[in-house]
């Protein structure tokens, strides 16, 4: 799996990224949402950066930052952003923390999806664990190509399920 999302091209990258911004503006979820939480992509995810540009007019945005082995929601700012942990777009120090109790909706990525809700992650465990924390009650996007989408993986104890996933056929 992660040799066909590494495998898709820039140009089919950011079609499918545009028309996955289109599709979570279509939730009602997103609607209703006045914090959504969102990932800056590494080079084989759907890219987001769209929608962090638009949303930011109109809805409270977080992205993660690694902090050792946990992760935290910390506001938006594009004038902020380094590169952190593992290469990915983080907010600077200076970005204020979002508590997980504020995230109303969180799009997040995964190297593979089923329709059920289960994900395979990268390996570490840091939204696994983000989302397991008592105050989290956001409700949990997963985003992806469509070839990630399959029938079935392995699911442990400690995998939390999307409530729901937004690709692009």
């Amino acid at each position: 799996m992660r040799s066909l999302n590494r495998g898709v091209e820039a140009a089919r990258r950011a079609a499918v990224s545009l028309q996955l911004v289109a599709r979570v503006e279509s939730l009602p979820y997103f609607a209703q949402a006045r914090t959504v939480g969102l990932y800056c992509a590494l080079p084989d995810e759907p890219d987001l950066s769209e929608g962090l540009r638009r949303w930011s007019a109109s809805k409270r945005l977080a992205v993660p930052r690694v902090e050792g082995d946990a992760m935290r929601l910390f506001d938006y700012d594009p004038r902020t952003l380094v590169r952190g942990a593992f290469g990915i777009l983080e907010t600077g120090p200076e970005a204020r923390l979002c508590p997980p109790g504020e995230i109303d909706l969180l799009l997040i990525p995964g190297v593979a999806f089923t329709r059920e809700g289960a994900r395979c992650g990268r390996g570490r465990g840091y939204y696994d664990r983000y989302l397991s924390q008592p105050g989290f009650r956001g409700v949990k996007i997963g985003i992806c190509y469509a070839h990630q989408v399959i029938a079935d993986l392995p699911v442990e104890a400690h995998d939390v399920r999307m409530d729901g996933l937004v690709f692009v056929e």
